[in-house]
């Protein structure tokens, strides 16, 4: 499976509906589905998910699992392993990149919500390997640009090898990394 998709406008079309972006998620947490399936977990009936499972498949996000099923269940499965945005060799219109972000924001809250939630529930090991923490650097445009460059490097090398580690576990990493909202721009 490619590691990750950049999506084209189209594709980010698709992808600022919430209950697709939660279909991706799944299947990328969780492994390949039926229509029916994610109907259940997602409580809505199974025309509904089928009409956003042949989104996501129209714009390449997932394709069916030929392996799996039979004539009557159809078996889906991501086609990457995340997606990434960028925004600055395309002409995007705002409020796609908008919608797109506000969907993924949302997202991002509700999962971490989640986590927060089962932190007390976890391991010792596995609850002190994670954080939630920020910091506010004053950086240039361009050392930015390569602070995130260099950040997303990081996360892609640290996956690998781990498949057949049976103490491996999905580890969910969030890269948020943007100007400080309410800045004035004409202040130095």
């Amino acid at each position: 499976m490619p590691s990750s998709i950049t999506p084209d406008i189209a594709g980010l079309r698709a992808l600022s509906h919430p209950v697709r972006l939660k279909m991706l998620t799944l299947l990328r947490a969780e492994g390949p589905a039926t229509a029916t399936t994610l109907a259940q977990r997602l409580d809505l009936n199974t025309g509904a998910t089928s009409y956003h499972l042949r989104q996501l498949a129209q714009h390449g996000f997932i394709e069916e699992d030929a392996e799996r099923g039979t004539a009557r269940d159809r078996w889906w499965r991501a086609a990457h392993q995340s997606t990434r945005t960028d925004f600055r060799e395309k002409r995007v219109d705002d409020t796609d990149v908008e919608a797109y972000l506000t969907t993924v924001a949302m997202l991002y809250a509700d999962r971490t919500r989640a986590a927060v939630t089962e932190l007390p529930f976890l391991p010792e090991e596995w609850r002190t390997a994670g954080t939630l923490s920020d910091w506010e650097l004053r950086l240039t445009a361009t050392q930015a640009e390569r602070l995130v460059r260099a950040l997303a490097e990081v996360i892609e090398e640290a996956d690998g090898g781990t498949d057949n580690d049976a103490d491996a576990k999905p580890f969910v990493v969030n890269l948020n990394a943007y100007p400080r909202p309410g800045q004035e721009w004409g202040e130095s």
